[in-house]
């Protein structure tokens, strides 16, 4: 397995039947060893007791992660189905990553403290299977089958920033240079070098500094 990442699209990928060899890993996690579906590049740090405190995937490379990256208090809250790339040179502060199907980022990509990103809403919309849904998960649901809830990957491309408190819901597109203002929410897809603001978040300029109006995409 190689961790020479030149790109977002050339991030490591393990051998799908190793289901029980653990990857193979040049970084390392301050409280104790990774799990064994854990990828994480040459000089790249986890740290934090919590890291994989919600960590179930048993996906044979749930969480790949690339060189020379901080996650610095990250809590990554991945599902049984879960999957997570990151490429080089990230650094995340106290994100929440919530991950049922699969959270894609590229490289050179900032996320300020205590920002959530989700690819789930982790319950069902409509009242009657929110009812459905409680006593499912409640003592008495008696082992009943939760119903089906909606998952949609969110891919973050290269050079992103995020401020904190952000928050960036299931099937978001965050395009390559775009910067998520303090406290967003954002719903919709960000066009590339996009600056947005608000909630629901609404693009107020460009990355660069200019401001002619833009739409989020639908």
């Amino acid at each position: 397995m190689e961790f020479w990442l030149s790109s977002s699209k050339n991030l490591p990928m393990a051998n799908p039947d190793s289901k029980s060899t653990p990857l193979q890993n040049l970084g390392q996690w301050t409280h104790g060893e990774l799990p064994a579906n854990v990828c994480v590049g040459s000089n790249t740090l986890i740290t934090a007791e919590y890291a994989f405190k919600r960590f179930k995937s048993r996906e044979p490379a749930a969480i790949v992660l690339g060189a020379h990256c901080t996650m610095d208090g990250v809590h990554f809250a991945v599902g049984q189905k879960g999957r997570i790339t990151i490429g080089d040179f990230c650094y995340f502060t106290n994100a929440v990553l919530l991950c049922e199907q699969e959270l894609r980022f590229g490289n050179y990509v900032v996320i300020g403290w205590n920002t959530t990103i989700a690819d789930s809403d982790f319950h069902p919309l409509s009242p009657a299977e929110r009812i459905v849904d409680a006593v499912a998960c409640s003592p008495l649901g008696q082992n009943t089958r939760r119903p089906s809830i909606a998952c949609h990957p969110v891919v973050i491309e290269d050079d992103v920033w995020i401020g904190p408190n952000a928050t960036i819901l299931k099937g978001v597109t965050v395009g390559a240079g775009s910067w998520i203002e303090a406290g967003s929410l954002v719903t919709r897809d960000v066009p590339a070098g996009s600056r947005v603001l608000g909630n629901p978040a609404q693009i107020i300029g460009r990355a660069n500094g200019k401001s002619e109006p833009l739409g989020l995409g639908s």
